[in-house]
């Protein structure tokens, strides 16, 4: 049993954090980390994850050391840390909670028999006349299940959703959100 895993070597990376990853269940179980040459997932130990599951900020950058080790049945290598090291935050990185802002319109035949083209055409000139609309991605959409409030468009913001809202307001709710 012993035998699997083959100790390669010690490491020491600088990057930046992008939160944390594992079961639902298991919580802070990895640290995943952008580095130069792509994203790594790093096995955390037990003593670390409540504290930096606290203490960390997604766009933070670290300085992470520990273990590498080789699985010698399946060829992955594996990361285990044994100490995280704040660095500060990344200077190019904005606000990492602010999520692109998203826009759904249904263009089935019912919605846009009842408005949705009108809605599509008014909502990217409202946007587009207060300078939004490179913060906000429009999607055309199929049915949204809505059918006798047509035409439907449903506005995301990060985990909020807002429906039946007047394009003005949609900018309004946009122009406070970013």
């Amino acid at each position: 049993m012993g035998g699997k895993y083959l100790t390669l070597s010690e490491f020491n990376l600088e990057g930046q954090f992008l939160g944390f990853g594992g079961d639902s269940s298991a919580g802070s179980k990895y640290l995943r980390l952008a580095i130069a040459s792509g994203e790594v997932q790093l096995k955390l130990p037990k003593q670390l994850r409540g504290y930096l599951g606290v203490n960390l900020q997604p766009g933070e950058l670290l300085r992470v050391f520990g273990l590498s080790k080789l699985n010698t049945h399946n060829g992955k290598i594996k990361f285990k840390v044994y100490g995280v090291k704040p660095l500060g935050v990344c200077p190019n990185q904005k606000n990492p909670q602010q999520a692109k802002a998203k826009i759904l319109v249904c263009q089935k035949s019912g919605c846009r028999k009842r408005g949705g083209k009108g809605l599509l055409s008014e909502l990217e000139k409202i946007l587009c006349d207060r300078g939004l609309q490179d913060k906000v991605t429009i999607e055309e959409t199929g049915c949204l299940k809505c059918c006798s409030s047509a035409p439907n468009c449903i506005l995301q913001l990060g985990q909020k959703e807002f429906k039946k809202v007047h394009p003005e307001a949609i900018a309004s709710l946009l122009e406070n959100h970013l």
